[in-house]
């Protein structure tokens, strides 16, 4: 319970809410002031959830808050009792209740806001069927559980491109560079129709240029159709060639094979075969019955313990010195028949024995022979699907090595050829460091002749012209080339493009699959670490109350336990001292007694209930005429009120007559 409402105020203390807690003053808020703070968190989730419960009634603020806790899924411990009690909590802001739903939400806030996010959206509104009758009632809902559908697929898509890597600064950056190239080019292809409409027949020209690159993307296409048939046949061929071969071997196999030799071997697989039915098998079947037989044997019996395990070392060893005995015993007896059969025993299990090794290792040959031609036919397929050829055998392995040292002839010529080159290319390097030694001082005397001469720079001057020349040469050479060029570079690149699509094609299909799957395994994740999260939070309570209601069990245990002490010291206390008065002599002593304090108390309460008779006896006789007496009196007032009503009647009317009382009567006088 410490560590929750640790976590509690350290989460609190942070942003965005900052309420500057400790432990002390946390746990020392009132019930309200908790729910305030519980009201802050939904905030915080779900921004309606904004409001002050002061302005708010009880009621309404527990509905409100178990709403939103049932849309974001949380789940409190117990069953419908602790329901009943976990709403009661809610209301009146109770610390039991109030702090694990704080830590639950306070673990998950990101989460907890996406699904009250998409509770806006999804949580469908259940329409009674008496309305559905209604036709625009029925469209209306249709449209809304359609829009609802659309949401969920838009979500989706969202929450896929926030995971596929994709950041909008770099697509931003790309979009930017690729516009930038497209103006470029537009701003070239601008240039060069400019330059190409000055020319005659421009747009024959283009015609032709377009028809030309037709037919060389044309061209590429047969190419590449006539490199694949290339490649079909060679594999065609080497398919041939392999089952040529196949062929021959048959053909030998069977060239060579007589109905004796074949009959021979027959025969031997036939008796291997039974062996290995009659014989090996069956005891096989039969040691792994027994040893199932065993282990079941020992599964059904309870556990050994250390005492056990001694007792059964200690019979194994009583039963091999009873054996060891026996054996010394046969051993001392000498029979020689026995002794020849035991013989002839010992032979025919030798023999058994070898008979299957032999079979094992025949058997284990022929599993070992079938895996290596298992590993040899993976390797044939490898090496086809890396360069396309068979594994050479025989003369076309000869064949083979001949053309590889004749190859190595030719390198070897060419290196050495190379060898001289190098050398030739050492001397060359060396001459032109010499001449360029040699320009430079005849240079500097050329300058120094120039400035003798009064005309410095002249040859410097001659040489930038000579080379504007140049330049201006190679200009307009490359200015006569520059449209074949760009159509050039054009199908360039279109070859390249198609060549990197198709290269791509298979490399998307494999991402986009990849991709599905992470997003599965994602999903699959996220799905189970909710439930993870849930059920550790779900225990986590659970753990915290049991540990609380266990906590004050035995702290209420231990009170009552000191308080029952206590009463029944001071109960010995009372009864030692009752018992040293009731036995005492002295009659001071014995009137402090319990015992004669109770019989006094006796005899006053039943000279009290004596008294209690008596008065009772007098009430009852007097009963009737204090009845009668008090009907006499509410007679009077009753008649008494009668006559002020009609005092006061007769002071409001007129005066029509005159009322005049005598002998306790009135009578109206006209």
């Amino acid at each position: 319970m410490s560590d929750q409402i640790k976590f509690i105020v350290d989460s609190l203390n942070k942003e965005p809410f900052r309420k500057n807690y400790n432990l002390i003053t946390f746990d020392s808020l009132e019930p309200m002031q908790l729910l305030q703070v519980l009201s802050d968190v939904l905030a915080e989730i779900d921004p309606k959830q904004l409001v002050d419960i002061r302005e708010e009634m009880p009621e309404q603020t527990a509905k409100r808050m178990l709403n939103l806790l049932g849309i974001l899924k949380y789940k409190p411990s117990g069953n419908a009792t602790d329901m009943s009690t976990f709403r009661q909590g809610l209301v009146i802001g109770s610390k039991p209740v109030i702090y694990p739903v704080l830590h639950w939400l306070l673990q998950r806030p990101n989460e907890l806001k996406k699904r009250a996010y998409l509770a806006r959206f999804l949580i469908k509104l259940e329409v009674p069927t008496e309305f559905l009758q209604d036709e625009i009632v029925a469209d209306t809902n249709k449209q809304y559980e359609e829009l609802m559908e659309t949401f969920k697929t838009l979500h989706k898509e969202y929450e896929q491109l926030k995971t596929s890597g994709f950041s909008t600064a770099e697509i931003r950056k790309d979009i930017s560079a690729m516009e930038e190239e497209k103006d470029q080019l537009i701003k070239r292809v601008e240039h060069l129709k400019k330059r190409v409409e000055t020319a005659q027949n421009h747009q024959w020209m283009l015609k032709i240029a377009r028809q030309f690159r037709v037919e060389k993307e044309r061209e590429e296409y047969l190419a590449q159709q006539k490199q694949e048939q290339k490649n079909q046949l060679f594999h065609a061929v080497q398919r041939l060639q392999r089952v040529q071969n196949q062929l021959k071997g048959m053909r030998q196999t069977a060239a060579d094979a007589k109905p004796e030799s074949l009959m021979k071997r027959l025969e031997e697989e036939i008796k291997f075969n039974l062996y290995m039915v009659t014989e090996k098998f069956p005891k096989e079947i039969e040691n792994k019955k027994n040893e199932l037989h065993f282990l079941q044997k020992v599964v059904s019996e309870p556990a050994m313990g250390h005492s056990d395990l001694l007792e059964l070392e200690s019979k194994i060893n009583e039963i091999n010195t009873e054996v060891n005995q026996l054996i010394e015993k046969k051993v001392m007896r000498n029979e020689p028949i026995e002794g020849k059969l035991s013989l002839y025993r010992q032979q025919a299990s030798i023999i058994s024995r070898k008979k299957e090794a032999k079979a094992e290792e025949l058997q284990e040959a022929k599993e070992k022979l079938a895996s290596l031609e298992r590993e040899a036919s993976v390797k044939r397929n490898q090496t086809r699907e890396f360069d396309g050829t068979e594994v050479l055998k025989g003369d076309e392995f000869k064949r083979y090595v001949n053309k590889l040292r004749s190859k190595s002839t030719v390198f070897k010529k060419k290196h050495q050829i190379i060898a001289e080159l190098k050398a030739e290319f050492g001397l060359l390097q060396r001459t032109e460091e010499l001449l360029k030694q040699r320009h430079e001082n005849i240079q500097q005397q050329l300058e120094t002749m120039e400035e003798k001469k009064g005309i410095s720079g002249y040859s410097y001057t001659q040489e930038e012209l000579e080379r504007v020349s140049a330049l201006k040469s190679e200009v307009d050479e490359m200015k006569g080339r520059t449209l074949d060029d760009m159509s050039e570079m054009v199908k360039k690149l279109n070859s390249l493009v198609s060549e990197k699509k198709s290269a791509l094609v298979s490399v998307i299909k494999e991402l986009r699959q990849l991709r599905q799957k992470c997003q599965e395994l994602t999903q699959e994740c996220d799905e189970k670490k909710s439930q993870y999260d849930s059920c550790a939070a779900g225990l986590e309570s659970n753990r915290s109350k049991l540990e609380q209601e266990e906590c004050l069990q035995e702290e209420s245990r231990y009170h009552y336990t000191n308080c029952m002490i206590k009463n029944l010291e001071v109960q010995l206390h009372c009864t030692t001292d009752e018992m040293k008065a009731y036995i005492s002599s002295d009659q001071e002593e014995k009137r402090k007694a319990i015992r004669e304090q109770y019989t006094k108390n006796i005899a006053e309460q039943e000279n009290l209930g004596k008294k209690l008779r008596e008065k009772q006896k007098v009430v009852r006789e007097s009963h009737g005429p204090n009845m009668k007496q008090a009907k006499m009196w509410r007679d009077l007032e009753q008649l008494m009120e009668c006559k002020k009503q009609c005092f006061l009647k007769q002071q409001s009317q007129t005066s029509i007559g005159q009322v005049i009382q005598e002998g306790g009567e009135d009578r109206l006088i006209l």
